[in-house]
């Protein structure tokens, strides 16, 4: 998931940019709300958090030029103002939450969390494709309630083709989704992180959930059939060999 932060102190910008790391987002940051709009213009945020501060404009009139703009993205207010009008000015002009500061780093991240599962169509943690489960929270993945352990990357690959489920998705959408635009390495690398991501999968029992869009690239579909784990039949295989 990526976040496109804005905030303009930079201890600030450096503290949450570490929190939102540690939970597993990409982050972009700019101090200045027009550079921002700039980066929504350019760039497919999952969430942006702005600071309520800022040195051009009030975090409200940034959240209230978005939706103007008609940028779907949610938006997280950080307040540091004990006025409840400050707060209710960011909800007015179209922010989806306001969180005041000081906060709980924990907190924080359960907050964001909840605005991208509602923006995705999710009011619960886990989707569900098939035989398959993906905990958006815990960033974890299980097939018939048994865990698949998958890299930083091949999770964040499934991650946007679940949420993402039916619609193709190119290589470039996975290289930003990765990377942000940054030492981006060459594209075949997703074809590479796609296929050990389908063979984990295969071996846990989930099928071929993930399918090839020649010329175009992958897209996750929930309608074929699930098998047993490979694992499994290999051992059943080598049984009747033995027999």
């Amino acid at each position: 998931m990526r976040v496109l932060l804005v905030e303009g102190d930079v201890t600030a910008a450096q503290g949450l940019t570490a929190i939102l790391q540690n939970a597993g987002f990409l982050v972009d940051h700019t101090d200045m709300g027009v550079e921002a709009l700039e980066m929504l213009r350019h760039y497919d945020y999952d969430l942006t958090l702005v600071d309520l501060d800022l040195p051009d404009m009030d975090g409200s009139e940034l959240v209230r030029r978005m939706r103007i703009a008609r940028h779907p993205v949610p938006a997280m207010v950080l307040s540091g103002s004990t006025q409840a009008a400050a707060r209710i000015r960011a909800l007015v002009a179209g922010a989806d939450d306001v969180v005041a500061k000081p906060f709980d780093s924990a907190e924080l991240v359960a907050r964001v969390h909840a605005i991208m599962r509602r923006s995705k169509g999710y009011s619960a943690p886990i989707v569900q494709v098939g035989p398959l489960e993906l905990n958006l929270d815990s960033r974890s993945v299980t097939v018939d309630s048994r865990p698949v352990h998958l890299t930083g990357k091949e999770y964040s690959i499934l991650e946007l083709l679940v949420l993402r489920k039916g619609v193709v998705l190119t290589k470039d959408a996975f290289l930003n989704h990765l990377y942000g635009g940054m030492d981006e390495p060459e594209m075949k690398i997703i074809d590479v992180f796609v296929c050990k991501l389908r063979k984990k999968l295969q071996i846990a029992g989930a099928g071929n959930l993930i399918g090839t869009i020649w010329g175009r690239g992958y897209m996750l579909r929930d309608d074929a059939p699930t098998m047993p784990a490979l694992r499994a039949t290999t051992l059943s295989a080598n049984r009747l060999v033995a027999a």
